[in-house]
């Protein structure tokens, strides 16, 4: 299938592609928001924030599970949000993270798309005694409340430490109770509360780290970074990234260098030569943001 018709496919016509190949596990970490919140909304209040926030995180889960995606990874709180600060915890944190298992705006979209709701990490251990003491409460009550949902998963990422902190533990745990280490997939199901599949694709914005899909990532998963914060994500760039993953890059995988003419050598050449000093994943700061450069800019 050429680009240009996947493109033109109906959402359910591209749902049965993606699920023809079994390419069903996302990693979003929805990264920029506040950038995009400031530029999209530069009249809208500070308290604004948690609502225009919240609708735009369920327009892009929407966007994705109308796709064919069927289980997503959404890191919402990593270590390195613990350097921006106590102002940010308090407008933000606490409130934010509490949205995704109380706003209505989430509630109403985890019943109308029958989403099964899971947290990871050691969300449990979370600013102890802080404005924060009630979020593990409020994430125990909407997994319960979704248990039964079985067309959609999504798994919500919350911890202050690195996963392979986490992960050490639950295995020492294993071998004292059990006195054996679990192998990958019982540790996968430990961490993650159910079995999951390696992820297929992970897409997020900003620097080139990938990250929030501890114990799933695999040589076949295709990582995919926006240049602008991952709210501006549009369907023909998510259709984009879907047939990169579903077409371009197996066909590649396919290659028999030998049945190249010379002309396709020179081709090859060509683009290698004029991009040789081209990395992806350079960037540059710009009003203090790190920005990538892309290779236009790079060559210039």
């Amino acid at each position: 299938m050429d680009f240009d018709t996947f493109q033109n496919l109906s959402r359910a016509e591209v749902a049965d592609e993606v699920h023809r190949a079994n390419a069903t596990v996302c990693a979003f970490p929805i990264n920029g928001t506040r950038r995009w919140f400031l530029l999209e909304h530069p009249d809208a209040t500070p308290a604004d924030y948690i609502e225009l926030n919240s609708r735009r995180h369920v327009e892009l889960y929407q966007l994705l599970f109308d796709h064919g995606i069927d289980t997503l990874l959404a890191p919402i709180f990593e270590p390195a949000m613990l350097k921006r600060g106590e102002t940010y915890r308090q407008q933000f944190i606490a409130t934010g993270l509490s949205a995704v298992a109380t706003h209505p705006i989430f509630t109403r979209f985890y019943q109308d798309y029958q989403v099964r709701v899971r947290f990871y990490g050691d969300y449990r251990k979370i600013f102890p005694e802080t404005e924060c003491a009630d979020v593990p409460g409020h994430f125990d009550q909407i997994v319960d409340s979704t248990r039964e949902h079985r067309r959609r998963r999504l798994f919500y990422g919350v911890s202050t430490r690195h996963a392979l902190e986490d992960a050490l533990e639950l295995a020492v745990q294993a071998y004292l109770s059990q006195g054996r280490m679990p192998d990958r997939q019982t540790l996968i199901e430990m961490y993650y509360g159910e079995p999951l599949p390696p992820v297929n694709l992970f897409i997020t914005s900003g620097k080139f780290n990938a990250f929030g899909m501890p114990l799933l990532e695999t040589d076949d998963t295709s990582l995919y970074f926006t240049v602008a914060p991952s709210p501006y994500l549009t369907e023909h760039q998510l259709r984009a990234m879907l047939y990169d993953h579903l077409y371009s890059r197996r066909s590649s995988a396919k290659s028999n260098y030998s049945d190249l003419a010379n002309a396709d050598f020179g081709t090859m050449r060509t683009f290698y030569q004029t991009y040789r000093e081209t990395t992806l994943g350079i960037g540059t700061l710009r009003n203090g943001t790190w920005c990538p450069l892309i290779p236009e800019e790079s060559n210039s």
